[in-house]
């Protein structure tokens, strides 16, 4: 929405909008069940998986609040149900305001997504120019890394337990001049032991642990650096949170920032 310069039109947020710092006034509409403040990600974890178990769901949603501020739209997602409140919990809770459910696995479907949200607020010609911009820089780092030995590279989206990825990031490492070795796109993310993790010998691991941002992932990585001195491989930290694990326009930066870690210099 801001992306698209939308940001006055913007009313309420979740609990997890953070971007850019000017919407952070706004009312929070939703919050995780359980307090996952300062948790490591092995702690988050048996959060969840019990907010799943006793509360059906992981996240609150504030019905009357929503209804209060009269939107005329609610924007949503379908792409994972313990990462973001899940598209059915919003589709129950808020009718019949209109909702637009964004399930973007990969790139082009994160394009759609712009197109989506521009043709239904009335800005499709400023949604093209953005998608356009964030095809060149696209075509920028392809053109950069081209012909550059591929490192091969581990993305760990979890630490405890491991995941590898899935969605839009395994095709931004390839995009950025990197051999993947475990992770599918347009895949959900999918866990591994530290013992087979070890046996692909990476040149480069990726710590980019979905939600966080790189103080978490540093004190995350920190928990682990035994597991990660034992995979091997040049470790690189991430701001997942800002950069790979929405899918909004900021995945182009994420590329960016991917392509200069596999390829310094």
């Amino acid at each position: 929405m801001c992306a698209l310069g939308l940001e006055d039109r913007l009313v309420g947020i979740s609990h997890s909008c953070d971007y850019p710092p000017s919407i952070n006034h706004l009312p929070r509409l939703t919050r995780p069940r359980r307090d996952l403040t300062g948790l490591s990600s092995g702690e988050i974890d048996a959060a969840v998986r019990a907010a799943l178990h006793e509360d059906g769901s992981v996240y609150e949603i504030y019905v009357a609040a929503i209804r209060a501020l009269e939107p005329d739209l609610v924007l949503t997602q379908g792409i994972c149900d313990v990462c973001a409140v899940p598209e059915s919990q919003v589709l129950t809770l808020v009718e019949p305001i209109r909702v637009l459910s964004l399930d973007a696995h990969d790139l082009s479907a994160i394009f759609e997504s712009i197109r989506a949200v521009g043709i239904v607020t009335g800005v499709g010609e400023r949604a093209e120019r953005l998608i356009a911009e964030m095809q060149r820089r696209i075509d920028a780092v392809r053109a950069k890394v081209a012909g550059r030995p591929r490192p091969r590279v581990i993305a760990l989206e979890w630490l405890d337990p491991p995941y590898m990825p899935g969605h839009w990031v395994p095709e931004l490492v390839d995009l950025a001049g990197g051999e993947l070795l475990a992770g599918t796109t347009r895949k959900p993310s999918y866990r591994m032991d530290w013992s087979d993790l070890k046996s692909l010998s990476p040149d480069v691991l990726l710590i980019m642990p979905c939600g966080f941002d790189l103080a978490a992932t540093q004190r995350e990585a920190a928990r682990h650096r035994l597991d990660l001195r034992a995979v091997g491989g040049r470790v690189q930290l991430f701001d997942a949170s800002a950069y790979f694990s929405r899918s909004g326009p900021r995945v182009v930066e994420g590329l960016e920032i991917l392509a200069s870690a596999l390829h310094p210099g």
